[in-house]
């Protein structure tokens, strides 16, 4: 339950710890309200889950009970302040593995309860959303495109706890694509950097694969036929396969990935300026998928044509960490929301709850 507390607002410029353990990355920071990032430490289990493929729950909430503890402690010696200095902790409450979500929630309230501070439960795709505000001067509103591994939706972001969903994945988010495919190619895992780093040797063209929901009045996403189309591709070269197959058909992945997603947001754009007053015209992206160069720069160009300026956090804010869940908590510390230590943990967690269903969608909506 939210609080209401604007006391708090008008205190000396507060110290946030922020705590992210939604999946498979156990991060702390420490973050000031001026928007100084005293301290960011992310340690990411990519050696535990690579021989699967994908992120295990059960072994991805065993490690964060493993090194929670000694990432919070490195946070706090980095940013050279210790619990006392702490003004308030803000940890990852949602959505999320449900079970790693609570063992960073009960870590940052036992925090919060044991020095007597304010507790924010964080909504995971808010840290991502509002990250940009802790290192460019973005004000609202402004047009957000979330592309990782579990989400990718086209959010337009009003205010901090205010936002107006125009599209989403109806199946698997782009950062899925990108793991399955780099599965059924052989290239590894991460997906995103494999197949982005094999396509540059590949030449697209040569597979013809779809771009799915491409010309559909709405924005929303679909990745789950584009990711079965390389499967055929795959099966039909067979035993024969070679190295530059892949290669090709990582550019052709890439591509028809890229297209469809330009597809989407060139639509979400029209709406926003349709719809919304701004004096700047502001596309932010934001997750791990964000990092990808190829996306980006098909991005920008969709942007410039409508008179768009494309903003993203810096790499090392676009994947998971806890800077932007500590900003987030500042953000909502300004605002005097803060949580009582019965806020619950979520596997589910939309930004805009009130946004009709997406047909398909379930519970990526």
């Amino acid at each position: 339950m939210a609080i209401n507390n604007p006391e708090h607002s008008d205190q000396k410029i507060p110290l946030v710890l922020g705590l992210e353990t939604s999946c498979d990355e156990t991060a702390a920071a420490v973050v000031s309200g001026d928007g100084r990032i005293l301290s960011n430490v992310v340690m990411s289990q990519l050696d535990e889950h690579r021989p699967y493929g994908g992120v295990v729950p059960e072994i991805a909430a065993r490690s964060h009970i493993d090194h929670l503890d000694d990432i919070i402690r490195e946070a706090l010696d980095k940013a050279g302040v210790s619990f006392a200095d702490l003004d308030a902790v803000a940890a990852t409450s949602g959505p999320g593995l449900i079970g790693g979500v609570m063992v960073g929630l009960m870590t940052g309230k036992a925090i919060a309860g044991a020095c007597d501070i304010p507790f924010m439960g964080i909504n995971h795709l808010e840290g991502h959303a509002l990250s940009v505000r802790l290192t460019e001067e973005v004000a609202f509103p402004y047009l957000l495109l979330l592309v990782s591994g579990g989400h990718c939706q086209i959010q337009v972001v009003k205010g901090v706890g205010q936002y107006q969903r125009l599209g989403t994945t109806i199946d698997d988010a782009a950062g899925e694509a990108f793991d399955k495919t780099a599965k059924l190619l052989g290239l590894g895992y991460p997906g995103g950097p494999a197949v982005e780093q094999a396509a540059r040797l590949g030449t697209p063209g040569r597979f013809d694969l779809p771009r799915p929901l491409k010309g559909r009045p709405d924005c929303n996403f679909s990745f789950s036929g584009l990711k079965t189309a390389v499967r055929r591709e795959v099966e039909k070269l067979g035993q024969q396969i070679t190295q530059q197959d892949v290669y090709d058909l990582a550019a052709d992945f890439q591509l028809a990935l890229t297209e469809a997603i330009i597809d989407r947001v060139s639509r979400a754009l029209d709406i926003f300026l349709e719809q919304h007053q701004a004096d700047q015209h502001i596309l932010v992206v934001a997750g791990g998928v964000a990092a990808n160069s190829y996306l980006r720069e098909g991005l920008e160009r969709a942007c410039g044509k409508r008179g768009f300026s494309i903003v993203a956090p810096p790499p090392a804010l676009c994947t998971d960490n806890g800077a932007m869940i500590a900003w987030a908590g500042v953000e909502r510390l300004r605002l005097g929301q803060v949580d009582d230590l019965s806020v619950g943990a979520r596997a589910r967690w939309p930004l805009d709850p009130d946004a009709p269903a997406a047909i398909g969608a379930g519970v990526k909506a």
